[in-house]
């Protein structure tokens, strides 16, 4: 297929996985209890949140429950512009809860309602092939994985954005919490790296996978091992970022906010920045300039997200980026 075809598709961008509400912690009672906000969030949706904020077209798939939750998700995620025709609604699962405790040092904890939760329950056959004729890129994560029935959903959606030639994107997104063993969680993601061309993964899943905490050698070590990824994006937190593109490195050093309340989120939202800049781009002719410039925006925009409570309605605009850059410059 060549590039005019490809470019002429209408959806920039479809994300398979989980769609699911974060309950952060926004506040004390009276009595002196925490109150959690619901949020709506997941990894995949909240990456076309940040796509769909920056103009792209985006579709999500996945499976939330007949209930309260679900049709919130279902509303927002629309609302937001996402296209939602591939959504399906489960009668009888519930959807998908995530409880979220930030820690002192800046860590998070996260507590699932997930046995089994309306996310785990995309089949198979509801994966609607012909979508993937419409995509440029599809992009997806680990969690949509934990379970035969899903990942045999996910498997089939990936085998059809191959034969469409769709560019895949691929954030391992790794909670230990959701895998029965680690093994299983470590074949998911090797699984993903070998059918990805972008890659986004941070400094902790390299050296979950890689058992190294070099994160330069980490890149260097999968791509070696998985030669078809074009684009290794690395995040490190605080220490910054790395773009490997054609055995050449390029480093972005973060933009640390002192109003930081909660990090969820900031990768996804540095990764949908990712794609954005890869669909204008291409993945063919990247230079220094285009990954500085890449890594500049999306670590500046995944940020500004620490700041908000939640995600996926609380997407960064190009106006704010652009300011938090000049003011860092």
């Amino acid at each position: 297929m060549n590039k005019n075809e490809l470019h002429k598709r209408p959806y920039d961008v479809i994300a398979l996985g989980e769609l699911l509400i974060d309950f952060t912690i926004y506040g004390k009672s009276m009595q002196g209890n925490s109150l959690f906000e619901a949020n709506a969030g997941g990894a995949p949706c909240n990456v076309l949140a940040m796509l769909t904020k920056l103009g792209r077209k985006t579709a999500f798939i996945g499976k939330v429950g007949n209930d309260i939750f679900g049709h919130m998700l279902k509303k927002k995620v629309s609302n937001l512009g996402i296209d939602t025709q591939v959504l399906v609604i489960d009668e009888e699962i519930p959807t998908t809860l995530a409880f979220i405790q930030n820690k002192e040092n800046g860590e998070r904890e996260f507590s699932f309602y997930r046995k089994p939760g309306a996310d785990m329950m995309l089949k198979e056959n509801e994966i609607e092939e012909e979508i993937f004729t419409k995509a440029k890129i599809f992009h997806f994560g680990t969690i949509s994985m934990t379970d035969e029935g899903v990942r045999k959903a996910t498997q089939k959606a990936i085998n059809a954005a191959l034969k469409n030639e769709c560019i895949i994107t691929f954030d391992p997104n790794l909670r230990l919490n959701l895998w029965s063993d680690k093994v299983k969680a470590k074949e998911a993601m090797h699984y993903g790296l070998s059918k990805c061309h972008v890659l986004k993964i941070s400094d902790n899943e390299i050296e979950f996978l890689l058992d190294t905490s070099d994160t330069k050698e980490g890149i260097k070590m999968l791509h070696k091992k998985y030669p078809d990824i074009k684009l290794i994006l690395a995040t490190m937190g605080i220490d910054g970022s790395y773009a490997y593109y054609k055995e050449q490195f390029v480093f972005q050093k973060a933009f640390i906010q002192s109003n930081t309340i909660d990090c969820t989120g900031a990768g996804d939202t540095f990764n949908g920045i990712a794609i954005h800049y890869i669909l204008e781009y291409g993945l063919d002719n990247l230079n220094e300039k285009k990954l500085k410039e890449l890594l500049c925006h999306a670590g500046a925009g995944g940020a500004i997200i620490t700041t908000r409570p939640g995600a996926l309605c609380a997407m960064p605009d190009k106006k704010e980026i652009n300011i938090l850059i000049k003011k860092q410059i």
